[in-house]
Formats: C-alpha cells, sequence, structure tokens
C-alpha cells in the first residue's frame, strides 16, 4: 500500500485560507456603511385609553376568601 504524500497538504491549505481572506475581504469592501449614524427621534403619541381614566382592581381566584 502506498504510503500518503502530505508534503504539499501545508502549501495548499496556506493557500486556501489566504484566497479565502482575500475574498471576503473584497465582498466587505463593497458594502457601503454609514460613518456616523444617529438616531432620529421618533415622536410618541400619547393615546387615551378607557381604563386609564377608570380604578380597576383585579382579583386573583386565588386570593379570594373561602
Amino acid at each position: 500500500m502506498p504510503q500518503l504524500d502530505t508534503s504539499t497538504w501545508l502549501t495548499m491549505i496556506l493557500s486556501m485560507f489566504l484566497t479565502l481572506f482575500i475574498i471576503f475581504q473584497l465582498k466587505v469592501s463593497k458594502h457601503n456603511f454609514y460613518h456616523n449614524p444617529e438616531l432620529t427621534p421618533t415622536k410618541m403619541l400619547k393615546q387615551n385609553t378607557p381604563w386609564e381614566t377608570k380604578w380597576t382592581k383585579i382579583y386573583l381566584p386565588l386570593l379570594l376568601p373561602l
């Protein structure tokens, strides 16, 4: 049974990593990123709901006396 020649594996693995790094850098460089993102203020509108004006009390069934 012949011996497996692994002498070129290091070269292949390093060249693969280099190629993947270059491809990744090229893909990332094509994206347009915002330079200075700022929050835009949003206006919160207050909506009056019927249960805000009334006093309500919630009774849990386990808290009722027997």
